[in-house]
């Protein structure tokens, strides 16, 4: 990264973190909480799908995953709430390799489809036995990892900027090379003697850690779990926060569902009218901005000063 993206950030990270604190609501300290925990799940999508070409239409199987992990824990057994975070990450990555395994060796559409049935099966058995995951009511009486509604926020702030650093450093190096390479010519990778399988197998486990330890965060915030958390919209709207911020650019996908997180709560006051209108910008700048928006724009910026 250039100086100038360091600089970029800092400002952005310095903005989020002041914002709360000028406004002084509480209400608007719980949108940029969930706002935050969207970004996590954009970036988390992003490092495996956006760099390998390999679309994950079941995204929420590893947001939920994390989430009903830290359920058990924490609503079931009475765990500190904090043990949530690492078993949610494992849980996740284990449901990764075991669904990886078969389906990565899917070619076109097909890997996509295999995981948005994933995500399908575990919703549907989480009503199904419902005595363990309380079906469509879902678990209650979590509780928070941190009791004060600013402290909660800071910590999710500062979990996604971990996530992006860590996750941009990785793509960045030899390993984010490889999958972009695997994005263009499979085949030409595995006749140079690259192990393929091993890298898309581990980079979708990490992918499903981030993307449960989101879970987490959001099931602890809410205090609670339910088969939403595994909905095919929730995996469709994290692809829709990665495009309009930016595929590929892991950084630009968390920038994405802040954006798309604050531009609901924006248009709240239109009532009835606010998800038409929504959908018609949302439409607007996936038609004009294929891009995307948001790391197009920073690049943009970064060229007319050059």
């Amino acid at each position: 990264m250039r100086k100038r993206d360091w600089l970029g950030a800092g400002a952005l990270v310095a903005l989020l973190a002041a914002l709360p604190l000028f406004l002084e609501n509480r209400y608007f300290t719980g949108v940029f909480t969930v706002c935050a925990i969207d970004g996590i799940w954009a970036a988390s999508w992003d490092f495996f799908s956006g760099l390998s070409g390999r679309e994950n239409f079941g995204h929420a199987l590893f947001i939920g995953g994390g989430a009903y992990a830290a359920a058990f824990m924490n609503g079931k057994f009475g765990f500190n709430p904090w043990w949530s975070i690492p078993v949610g990450i494992v849980v996740p990555a284990a449901l990764s390799l075991v669904i990886g395994f078969p389906t990565l060796r899917l070619r076109g559409p097909y890997f996509a489809l295999a995981m948005l049935a994933a995500a399908a099966i575990m919703q549907q058995f989480a009503v199904i036995f419902w005595q363990y995951t309380g079906g469509t009511e879902g678990i209650y009486g979590m509780s928070r990892l941190i009791d004060s509604s600013l402290g909660n926020y800071y910590f999710v702030l500062a979990t996604l900027v971990a996530t992006v650093a860590v996750l941009k450093a990785i793509a960045a190096s030899r390993w984010g090379r490889i999958l972009r390479a695997i994005k263009g010519d499979e085949g030409a990778c595995e006749a140079a003697g690259i192990n393929t399988t091993f890298y898309k197998i581990a980079s979708l486990a990490l992918s499903a850690g981030f993307a449960g330890l989101g879970g987490v965060l959001f099931a602890h915030y809410e205090q609670a779990v339910t088969p939403d958390d595994l909905d095919v919209f929730l995996s469709i709207s994290v692809i829709i926060m990665v495009y309009v911020g930016g595929i590929g650019s892991i950084w630009g996908a968390a920038c994405g569902g802040i954006l798309l997180n604050l531009l609901l709560e924006l248009l709240r006051g239109l009532g009835e009218y606010r998800l038409w209108v929504f959908y018609i910008i949302l439409m607007l700048v996936l038609f004009f901005m294929r891009g995307g928006l948001v790391a197009p724009f920073w690049q943009r910026l970064q060229g007319s000063r050059a």
